[in-house]
C-alpha cells in the first residue's frame, strides 16, 4: 500500500462537530498526517497570560479542533484506526480553575491560573512552583470523527465516535479505533495536554498546543459500538517509583464518591504539605488518578484517588 504524508496547519480548525463541515484535506488509508493544534483556550491564553485574561475568555472560541480530514472509502459501520505516532510540544501550557466547571465547582467558585514551562524533550518534569514536579505524558484530549446526527454539536461532551474523551493513555504508540458514522469519517483532533490525571477533576490539564503525527487506516465492516484502543506498554511506569497517597469516597453514588475522594486528597495535601486548597485541587487534576475500586458490594461503592508521591519529592 502506498503512503503519502501531509501537514494540516492550526488555522484549519473548527468549533464543535458538524458533518456538514467541508474537509480541509482528503487522504487515503495508510497515509500519515502531521496536524498542528491550538490549545483549548483557542489561543486566548498565552505564556504571559494573567488571571484577568482568564476572566475575559470568550467561550465561543474554546476547544478548537483541527480538521476535518476526509478518509477515502470510509463508510458508516467501518472503524477508523488511528496510529498515534508522535507529539511535538510547544514547551509551555496552562492549568486553570474556571468558575462553574469541574468536579468540585461548588467548592471552588473563584478563578485560578497556573502557567507552565517545560522541556520539549519531555525528559524533565514540569514544575508546579516549588511544591511539585509533574511527569509529562502528552496526548490529545479531543480526538474523534463527525457524528451522524445533523446540525452543530458541542465539542464538550464525548460521544460514541470519540471527541472530548480526555483519556490520558492515548499517548504516542497507541492505536485508537473509532466507530465511523458518516461517509469519509471527517476526523478532527485538538485539546492537546502535556499531562493529566485520570478524571481531570478541576476541568483542565496542562493545556498545551502541540503538533501531532497520525497514521490513518480503515477496518471495514466492524460495526464497532464505542471507541477502543491498543496501548504500547505500561501506563503508570512514569509515576510508580515512589508509591502513592490514596484517599477514598464510599457511598451509594459514584459521582459523590469521586468528590469525596478528591476532597480527602485536598485536605491531605493542605495538612501535610502546606498546599492551598486551590493549588491542591489543580494538582489533583494534572497528576492524580480517580479509580473505581469496588462496584459489587451493594449498596456502597468505593472510588479512590491515587496521587503519585514522586510529584511531591
Amino acid at each position: 500500500m502506498s503512503q503519502n504524508t501531509y501537514t494540516v496547519h492550526r488555522n484549519r480548525h473548527h468549533h464543535g462537530w458538524n458533518n456538514a463541515f467541508a474537509p480541509v484535506l482528503r487522504v487515503a488509508p495508510g497515509d500519515v498526517v502531521t496536524i498542528e493544534t491550538i490549545d483549548s483556550s483557542g489561543g486566548q491564553l498565552t505564556k504571559h497570560a494573567t488571571l484577568e485574561d482568564l476572566k475575559t475568555l470568550d467561550f465561543d472560541k474554546v476547544n478548537p479542533v483541527t480538521g476535518p480530514i476526509f478518509i477515502d472509502d470510509a463508510r458508516p459501520g467501518d472503524a477508523l484506526k488511528i496510529t498515534i505516532e508522535q507529539f511535538d510540544p510547544s514547551g509551555w501550557g496552562w492549568t486553570a480553575n474556571i468558575p462553574g466547571f469541574g468536579l468540585l465547582a461548588e467548592d471552588f467558585p473563584d478563578p485560578a491560573l497556573h502557567i507552565w514551562h517545560y522541556d520539549t524533550s519531555w525528559r524533565t518534569p514540569a514544575a508546579f512552583g516549588h511544591m511539585a514536579k509533574i511527569p509529562l505524558k502528552p496526548f490529545a484530549g479531543t480526538i474523534g470523527v463527525a457524528p451522524a446526527a445533523s446540525g452543530h454539536h458541542s465539542v464538550v461532551p464525548p460521544r460514541r465516535c470519540g471527541g472530548n474523551m480526555d483519556i490520558r493513555d492515548l499517548s504516542a504508540g497507541t492505536e485508537l479505533y473509532l466507530p465511523i458514522e458518516v461517509y469519509g469519517a471527517l476526523f478532527s483532533v485538538g485539546d492537546t495536554h502535556a499531562a493529566q490525571g485520570d478524571g481531570e477533576v478541576c476541568g483542565t490539564a496542562i493545556e498545551s498546543a502541540m503538533t501531532v503525527t497520525l497514521r490513518f487506516d480503515l477496518i471495514k465492516g466492524t460495526d464497532l459500538k464505542f471507541p477502543r484502543a491498543t496501548l504500547p506498554g505500561p501506563i503508570t511506569r512514569h509515576n510508580d517509583s515512589a508509591g502513592y497517597e490514596v484517599t477514598t469516597g464510599i457511598g451509594t453514588d459514584l459521582m459523590q464518591g469521586a468528590r469525596d475522594a478528591v476532597r480527602g486528597m485536598i485536605d491531605l495535601l493542605a495538612m501535610r504539605y502546606g498546599f492551598s486548597p486551590m493549588d491542591a485541587y489543580m494538582l489533583c487534576s494534572i497528576a492524580a488518578d480517580l479509580k473505581i475500586s469496588e462496584l459489587v458490594d451493594r449498596p456502597n461503592w468505593v472510588v479512590s484517588l491515587y496521587l503519585p508521591r514522586l510529584v511531591l519529592e
